[in-house]
């Protein structure tokens, strides 16, 4: 009977023991469900308010350096070539000596035309004198009136030798001048094709040519929509200042006036040309170098300017993250503009006075989602007010 009693009072302890085990246990789930429950804190972001403020855009066109005058250098009398008076490249100035053609040909015509122009001189006074002495006759009657107008025909005669003596005379120095062959236009010469000792054909032979490279123009075309913008902005008295990037150069930007708008569209790429005119003292821009030209097309009283890096894209649509007084977060479907620095315009979807989320949208994970806003600046750098710069059109 003990022994059983004994047995009884082991189970009874076992029981007793796993009750006890099973109570703690389960204390301590309800301790940790109590741990699980409890909330993180609200991620934080940086947002930023609205900016509104007048903005000009811009747009950017691709565009070639051309030269306003370009000259072919072809010499105007024929001759073999005695000197080559310029380095190949460099700068010239109007009325620099280039080529020398030998003169000794010429000055030998000079010097004919020189000594008919004299012979016909001494012939006009000649006859002027044999007319007035038959003018003296014929008054006392010692000659016929006959021999009279001989005499007074010989005097006009004598007269056209003398001017066509005096033309041949002129073209005589005129050829001996054109065996100096000067830059007719300041700019940059190019390679002379004939050299010392060859001959060059009057009209004919290419000599160099030679390019003014100060100032220089740059041709662009704008699509029909940009132009139509454009011509409205300028109507309104903005001044006609582009500016204008080349190839190759590392940002640098130079400032042109447009002096020519075309007064007709293209009808095969429905493009206007334009022509910017772009100093260049230093002759370092070369015509048909590459150029990026940027232009007013818009001016805006009152844009409305996100940072770009708030604007995010879901497949054709764009929105970004608006934060209530209330710390919510609700996503707003925006229709973006053009770029403006750093800032997008926004021309649907916002208000004055939003704040949007700039940098944090990985921790946003809905609508309704409470976040502990940190307010920063729209703009990543200060760009002033009215900021202006190059207007890229952003896919709708």
């Amino acid at each position: 009977m003990e022994s059983l009693t004994a047995k009884n009072f082991s189970g009874s302890g076992r029981i007793l023991g796993l009750a006890i085990a099973l109570t703690v246990l389960l204390s301590g789930c309800e301790a940790q469900s109590d741990e699980a429950m409890v909330m993180p804190p609200p991620p934080e972001v940086d947002v930023a308010e609205v900016i509104v403020e007048p903005v000009t855009l811009w747009e950017s066109f691709t565009g070639r350096v051309a030269s306003p005058e370009t000259v072919d250098l072809r010499p105007r009398v024929s001759g073999y070539i005695d000197k080559v008076a310029f380095e190949e490249g460099e700068l010239v100035q109007a009325g620099d000596l280039l080529f020398q053609i030998d003169p000794r040909p010429y000055k030998a015509r000079e010097q004919a035309a020189r000594a008919e122009l004299a012979l016909a001189n001494s012939q006009l006074e000649l006859a002027r004198s044999e007319a007035g002495r038959a003018k003296t006759l014929l008054d006392s009657r010692a000659i016929s009136r006959e021999e009279y107008d001989q005499r007074n025909a010989a005097l006009m005669s004598a007269r056209a030798r003398v001017q066509a003596a005096q033309a041949a005379l002129d073209t005589a120095e005129l050829d001996l001048q054109y065996t100096q062959v000067t830059a007719p236009v300041s700019g940059r010469a190019g390679r002379a094709m004939v050299t010392r000792g060859n001959l060059a054909n009057a009209d004919q032979s290419l000599l160099t040519t030679v390019v003014s490279v100060d100032p220089v123009h740059v041709y662009f075309e704008a699509d029909e929509k940009s132009a139509f913008s454009s011509q409205q902005l300028l109507a309104s008295g903005q001044p006609p200042t582009v500016r204008i990037s080349l190839g190759g150069d590392d940002g640098r930007q130079y400032q042109g006036e447009l002096d020519f708008i075309d007064n007709h569209l293209n009808t095969g790429t429905g493009t206007l040309q334009y022509r910017a005119v772009l100093d260049n003292p230093d002759g370092v821009i070369k015509p048909g170098q590459f150029a990026r030209v940027e232009m007013p097309v818009a001016e805006l009283d009152s844009a409305l300017l996100v940072n770009r890096k708030a604007v995010l894209t879901d497949q054709d649509r764009r929105y970004v993250y608006v934060v209530d007084e209330n710390n919510l977060v609700a996503p707003r479907q925006v229709t973006t503009g053009r770029q403006v620095d750093d800032l997008l315009v926004i021309r649907e979807g916002l208000n004055s006075g939003d704040l949007v989320i700039i940098s944090g949208v990985q921790k946003v994970f809905g609508a309704g989602m409470e976040v502990n806003p940190k307010l920063v600046a729209m703009r990543e750098s200060a760009q002033g007010e009215g900021a202006v710069a190059v207007a890229r059109e952003m896919s709708q």
